[in-house]
């Protein structure tokens, strides 16, 4: 383990971040480091980067947000569901308790499982690497796909994960990582012990188990999981039901329309109509 990567930031992006981190301390709010930040401590792998990524239970997120709008930051809940800000000027901190959809609630588990570091001189903990990988293995949208840094996980630090609970982890969406696995033999065919053989076994034997059973017709569209707009046509014009929702998921249409709403402030990449 890595001590904590603070060296790609500016001055006043660590000045921020310290700042940040000592009132969390200090309010006795626990919180996990994600992003980059956690990245860079299983990989080595250092990015410039202008935000924190915090993760926090649910329950804790009006705190943290009152204790940091005490310190004149400005806050915001970005998407009510899953995300949350503090700003000063240029930097800021995502308050993360989610994902965006709806099936990756923080919660006791992630911080049993979580790294004993320090940053800043301040004691933190890293969210475990499984919790890396089960974030960002359902991010695969046209203008981001955490892939690579699945793979890099895997080759970097695959031989001290707990492939048992990963597994476990993903559940029903085992499909999921079982996409990643073959695409780390691909990407990596030298190093594909870093994956232990049982777990490989394991999940294609499900696959072909699942092979052989017949279709059911069902319309339904798990697409949305990992990109909240390129499923948006089977579900807005060919008539699939949308994972997401209740009850198959956690969010109502009220959730996934202000999640577009957000993606279309910070990017605005709703502009374009669907396509067909």
């Amino acid at each position: 383990m890595r001590n904590c990567q603070t060296e790609s930031l500016d001055h006043s992006a660590c000045d921020f971040y310290c700042q940040a981190l000592k009132i969390l301390h200090q309010a006795g709010i626990p919180v996990l480091i994600g992003g980059t930040h956690a990245f860079a401590q299983y990989t080595g792998i250092q990015r410039n980067t202008k935000d924190l990524d915090l993760f926090a239970r649910p329950s804790d997120v009006s705190r943290i947000l009152e204790v940091f709008a005490a310190a004149g930051y400005e806050t915001e809940m970005a998407v009510s569901h899953w995300l949350a800000k503090a700003h000063c000027q240029n930097d800021f901190v995502d308050i993360i308790f989610n994902s965006a959809h709806g099936r990756l609630p923080v919660d006791d588990s992630w911080f049993d499982h979580a790294i004993e570091e320090q940053m800043f001189g301040i004691p933190v903990k890293i969210c475990a690497p499984e919790e890396i990988i089960w974030s960002k293995a359902y991010v695969m949208a046209r203008d981001r796909f955490d892939g690579a840094d699945i793979a890099h996980l895997i080759l970097t630090y695959g031989d001290r994960l707990d492939w048992q609970r990963l597994v476990t982890q993903f559940g029903e969406h085992w499909r999921v990582l079982l996409s990643h696995l073959v695409l780390f033999g691909l990407i990596y065919p030298g190093q594909r012990s870093r994956i232990p053989t049982w777990v490989i076994q394991r999940l294609s034997q499900q696959l072909a188990q699942e092979s052989h059973q017949p279709d059911t017709g069902e319309k339904l569209c798990q697409g949305t999981l990992l990109s909240p707009l390129q499923y948006r046509i089977d579900i807005e014009q060919w008539g699939y039901e949308d994972a997401r929702l209740t009850p198959r998921g956690s969010l109502t249409p009220a959730d996934v329309g202000e999640w577009m709403d957000h993606l279309q402030q910070e990017k605005g990449i709703l502009s374009s109509p669907l396509p067909g």
